[in-house]
């Protein structure tokens, strides 16, 4: 379990197609404190540290493997060689819970579809499609590329929905959203309550 508050960002050193994807990140986590098997959340994704180390410049580094799977289930170009990453470990009891539970597994893709400025901080749009767009609620939590937000406003246009988010400065500077482009596709992960819920709903549509 993770809580979508970013507390480093990697960077993708290494990207190797095995026959999972084996990637090697940089980060400025000290290593001798994470164990092998730990899990951290890359980008919004769970993944399994396989392999660790510290480079000649003492720089600290973890090794995953992507599956396929989770390769065709996130944001396309996410996994490039270069490519900087949301980085959290997972959640330890007594931890304080500062966003919300997040559980590391992507529930579908987002498109950035307007940015502007809002005082200080930056209103994002995004569209997503009808497999995520009835879970996406006005004042709910949403998490995107790993970053735990509060969903501003939300309009359904057919099948599509689009959402706005405010990023603050800090969140801003300190994650990889500070980057976003429009048209970039981000990975979208619902609230796990609204995930049951709609199980729930399904479930007792068929009975």
């Amino acid at each position: 379990m993770f809580t979508g508050i970013v507390s480093d960002i990697g960077t993708i050193t290494s990207s190797d197609k095995r026959g999972d994807l084996r990637l090697i990140i940089s980060c400025d986590y000290d290593m001798a404190n994470v164990a092998l098997g730990a899990s951290i959340a890359c980008s919004g994704v769970c993944l399994t540290v396989v392999d660790k180390g510290t480079d000649k410049a003492g720089k600290g580094w973890f090794a995953v493997d992507v599956s396929g799977e989770t390769v065709n289930r996130t944001a396309p170009g996410i996994w490039q060689e270069g490519k900087p990453l949301n980085l959290e470990r997972a959640l330890k009891l007594g931890d304080e819970l500062g966003g919300h539970i997040v559980t590391g597994h992507v529930d579908g893709i987002g498109r950035v579809s307007g940015i502007a400025e809002d005082g200080d901080s930056r209103r994002v749009a995004f569209t997503v499609q009808a497999d995520i767009a009835p879970f996406i609620a006005a004042k709910g939590s949403v998490t995107i590329d790993g970053v735990s937000l509060t969903v501003n406003e939300v309009k359904d246009d057919g099948p599509e929905a689009h959402f706005t988010i405010n990023l603050i400065p800090h969140t801003w500077e300190v994650t990889t959203l500070g980057a976003l482009t429009l048209g970039q596709s981000v990975n979208i992960e619902i609230d796990v309550l609204a995930r049951y819920l709609g199980r729930l709903k399904e479930r007792f549509t068929v009975i």
